[in-house]
């Protein structure tokens, strides 16, 4: 058989393997994201946060923010619910690769280059609960900073467990014009420690 066509058929073969495995991520993420409105609430603060920091005037500024004071504390509150809930996963289901790119069966071939999802989605509810309490009393321009941060790392790893880390990096770029570097930076120091600590370097 011509070398190229067995080569074709073993790529045309892995990638239907790889994307069957991300459609069962995306559906396990999806069903336990179902009950909640969290996504719909990180959109109403990432572009609250976006036009109370477009404001010139403090007092306006803060009026705004106090505005997005119970969106903050529903969020909190579902993603901690969410988590937990995420826990009863099944630890084999749970695992992600830290390959950059998307390979069928990774985590198996692979399991020393891989961690858990559940460890991450608790470590994002503690990331987003610390931001809500401001617990270094940070300013207002700073608090709302750190927060979007925090969300925004945590949608980077729901898309890193739905498709692979270069997928969900590239996505960040393109949506938010932020590299996964410049997240992990700018999230709380408690975050950025255990985050790479479990994921690995950036």
């Amino acid at each position: 058989m011509d070398f190229f066509l067995v080569l074709a058929l073993a790529f045309t073969g892995t990638y239907l393997l790889n994307h069957q495995q991300q459609r069962t991520r995306i559906a396990l993420l999806a069903r336990h994201l179902q009950p909640y409105q969290i996504e719909q609430q990180m959109e109403t603060l990432t572009q609250g946060y976006l036009r109370a920091m477009g404001e010139q005037d403090l007092e306006r500024r803060l009026q705004v923010l106090g505005v997005l004071a119970p969106t903050e504390t529903q969020l909190a509150e579902q993603f901690e619910r969410f988590a937990s809930d995420f826990r009863r996963v099944p630890a084999e289901l749970a695992r992600v690769s830290r390959l950059p790119l998307g390979l069928p069966f990774a985590t198996q071939l692979f399991p020393a280059a891989s961690f858990d999802m559940r460890a991450l989605l608790d470590l994002h509810a503690q990331g987003i609960a610390r931001a809500l309490r401001n617990d270094t009393g940070l300013s207002p321009r700073d608090r709302a900073y750190t927060m979007t941060a925090e969300l925004l790392l945590m949608q980077h790893s729901c898309h890193w467990f739905c498709k692979s880390k270069a997928v969900a990096s590239a996505r960040m770029l393109a949506r938010h014009q932020t590299s996964h570097a410049q997240l992990v930076a700018a999230v709380s120091p408690e975050t950025r420690r255990a985050y790479v600590a479990l994921t690995g370097p950036v």
